[in-house]
């Protein structure tokens, strides 16, 4: 065991599980300043990341009273299990109720368990229920409903996005000041980062923008489309996708992209999945093949279908399925990465539109952990790393009144590289003006380079 730090603004937090999710959690959490316990069966894996991090690790099962005991679960303020095993997850979250007053957040991927997520919420006490796969295809479904965006998330309940696209040359924005975009385009949308030559910014007004540009921009989901279409972009949803690989996120997506008519081939190796996956998706394709075979490819049109997911549960056959889809067709493609370790050798490739599960999964749960610390006059509704993690996009309720509400905000002293990106209000999203200011019931997203914000009030200097 190595003795754990502990901060007095921190949580105690006992993580069960030292895989892929539970690592990418360690290292957030920690940075953040909180006072971690692991648990994991692998004593190998204990000692790698105790080695790492000043954390407490413990050797054992996670479901285990006695084991919970000695991680300290009577003083623990939250429990997170994200083992392999859905049961096991469950199990340890409920253990952990019965005995402590903590809350408890479950790993749960089966597709079997994701259609009651509510009911097995309520029943065992959750605080969350998170589905890395389900999360990861309803962020691959929202791209390839807008299939010339990069990136598109939901904020606000569905009603705002944020689209991250790359300016082409010739573009209409190209040597435009972000100042001038209303006149040229009438564009109720707010351009809040931009990623250039490897450097992000939370752009002024002044911020003059350039071919090669990455930029994210806020608005309704109407509003984007619209600027979308005055800058020369295509917002039709594609109207065919082929999946490689027939796992638990390809029935997820397959699934989504049925319901809006979308037609849908999987290539699968396994046989007995294929057929298991021919009735829980019956208007699907289903081929039984090997996806990494470049005439099996052709022969089921990689070269005519619109759009291109590889699936399978090997990064680097995701990564060579997408170039070689890059190379020998115009589809849309999306990347799945379950590692995390080359984030920069990876966006140095130039695959486009890249998901990564893990990072879905732990900006869930550390919105979760940052609206626990934060005091009562907001809560963290949704957090979204931007730009591999060198900013952040963080949607707030404000609840009660505070040194931030009631005030315009050009009267407001606001921290540098932040930006306020819309506020939701009575069901209508609001692109601030200095005149606009925060009232209590209003939901505010920030875009901003400094991490760790938990409340509203943070954005004050």
């Amino acid at each position: 065991m190595i003795q754990a730090k502990h901060s007095a603004k921190g949580l105690r937090i006992i993580i069960v599980g030292c895989g892929k999710v539970g690592a990418t959690l360690i290292r957030q959490l920690d940075k953040e300043g909180h006072d971690i316990t692991i648990i994991d069966r692998k004593a190998e894996k204990i000692q790698e990341i105790t080695n790492m991090y000043d954390i407490m690790g413990i050797v054992g099962n996670g479901a285990s009273y006695s084991v919970q005991k000695e991680a300290g679960i009577d003083n623990a303020d939250l429990i997170i299990a994200v083992t392999e095993s859905d049961e096991l997850n469950l199990l340890c979250c409920t253990i952990a109720r019965r005995v402590a007053k903590c809350s408890a957040i479950a790993r749960v991927r089966t597709p079997d368990y994701s259609k009651e997520v509510g009911y097995i919420r309520e029943q065992l006490g959750l605080a969350m229920i998170i589905n890395p796969e389900l999360e990861a295809a309803k962020e691959t479904a929202r791209i390839l409903f807008l299939p010339t965006a990069l990136e598109v998330s939901s904020f606000a309940h569905g009603q705002a996005e944020m689209v991250k696209i790359r300016i082409p040359e010739g573009s209409k924005l190209d040597n435009l000041r972000i100042m001038d975009l209303q006149k040229h385009f009438a564009a109720n949308i707010l351009i809040c980062a931009i990623e250039r030559e490897g450097e992000v910014y939370i752009p002024s007004g002044s911020f003059t923008l350039q071919s090669g540009d990455i930029i994210s921009f806020a608005g309704t989901r109407r509003e984007g489309r619209l600027f979308l279409k005055k800058i020369g972009f295509a917002t039709k949803q594609v109207k065919s996708t082929m999946i490689v690989g027939g796992g638990k996120a390809a029935y997820y997506l397959a699934d989504q992209l049925l319901r809006v008519g979308i037609s849908v081939k999987i290539i699968e190796s396994d046989r007995t999945r294929c057929e298991e996956l021919s009735i829980l998706l019956p208007d699907a394709i289903i081929i039984n093949g090997d996806g990494t075979n470049q005439d099996l490819l052709t022969e089921e049109g990689i070269e005519t279908v619109e759009s291109f997911v590889p699936l399978t549960g090997i990064d680097e056959e995701n990564i060579m399925l997408t170039l070689y889809a890059r190379s020998v067709s115009s589809a849309k493609v999306i990347t799945k990465i379950n590692r995390i370790n080359f984030a920069n050798i990876i966006s140095g490739l130039d695959l486009g539109s890249v998901i990564y599960p893990k990072f879905i999964t732990s900006e869930a749960i550390i919105a979760y952990v940052r609206a626990k610390q934060a005091s009562m006059d907001s809560n963290i509704e949704t957090l979204y790393h931007m730009f591999d993690q060198r900013a952040e996009a963080i949607e707030f309720h404000v609840s009660e009144e505070s040194a931030v509400t009631n005030i315009p905000f050009k009267d407001l002293s606001l921290k540098k590289n932040l930006l306020i990106a819309f506020i939701g209000r009575k069901g209508s999203i609001i692109i601030p003006t200095g005149q606009d200011c925060i009232k209590v019931g209003d939901n505010v997203m920030i875009v901003t380079t400094h991490t760790g914000f938990n409340d509203i009030v943070d954005i004050l200097k």
